[in-house]
This record gives structure tokens, C-alpha cells and sequence, in this order.
């Protein structure tokens, strides 16, 4: 017996929704903002809850550090130490009051983040 046209629809529909919601999750992991050449002293990228995606040393430096904070001044909370090598590093770690980043002396990085 053939599906009705009403069952076809109702399947597309769901298709749909499941592949929307893949793809939310996808650009959630991969980071779909970006603070891009983050230097000196630290900043307050982002207030509230998020996802730290990655973290990507443009110009090398001593070691940075990345904290869980809704004020650039705070330094407890770590959730991420900033290598002092140049190169992408995937992070894929939640935070929740905000996205704190101090760079280490000489260091130039860029974060992604959901």
C-alpha cells in the first residue's frame, strides 16, 4: 500500500528538522563567532554561557591563560592554558559566566566560540 501524501509530508518535515538541528550542533562545536587578534592585557570576549571552540597562536609568546569569567580582570576559573607555540589548538569546552582572554606577553591569538 502506498504512503499517503500526508505521511510523505510529515517525513520531509521531520527530515528536515533532524538535518537543521545537525547542523546547529555542527557550527555549536566548531565555533560560530570569532575575537580575532587578541593582545596585551585581557579581554572580555563574550558574557553568559558558551562553548570555547578553538584557540589559534598567531604570534608566539609565553603561555596565556583562558578563564570562565564575566570580568577581564578575574583570574580564577581556567578553563584553557594559550600554548606559547604558534598553531590551532581544538578546545571544545563549555563555560558559563563569560569568555575571559589574556593573552601571555608577546603572544597575538585568535578565539572561536559558540
Amino acid at each position: 500500500m502506498a504512503a499517503s501524501l500526508d505521511d510523505i509530508l510529515t517525513t520531509a518535515k521531520n527530515l528536515t528538522a533532524a538535518v537543521n538541528a545537525l547542523a546547529q550542533n555542527y557550527l555549536n562545536v566548531q565555533g560560530q563567532q570569532r575575537a580575532a587578534a587578541i593582545t596585551g592585557s585581557a579581554v572580555l570576549v563574550n558574557t553568559g554561557f558558551g562553548r570555547l571552540a578553538m584557540v589559534n597562536v598567531l604570534v608566539a609568546g609565553s603561555a596565556g591563560a583562558i578563564y570562565d569569567a564575566n570580568v577581564a580582570a578575574a583570574t580564577t576559573n581556567q578553563i584553557h592554558v594559550i600554548p606559547a607555540t604558534v598553531g590551532v589548538t581544538w578546545v571544545n569546552v563549555p563555560y558559563i559566566y563569560g569568555l575571559v582572554v589574556a593573552p601571555g606577553s608577546s603572544q597575538v591569538v585568535t578565539v572561536s566560540y559558540s
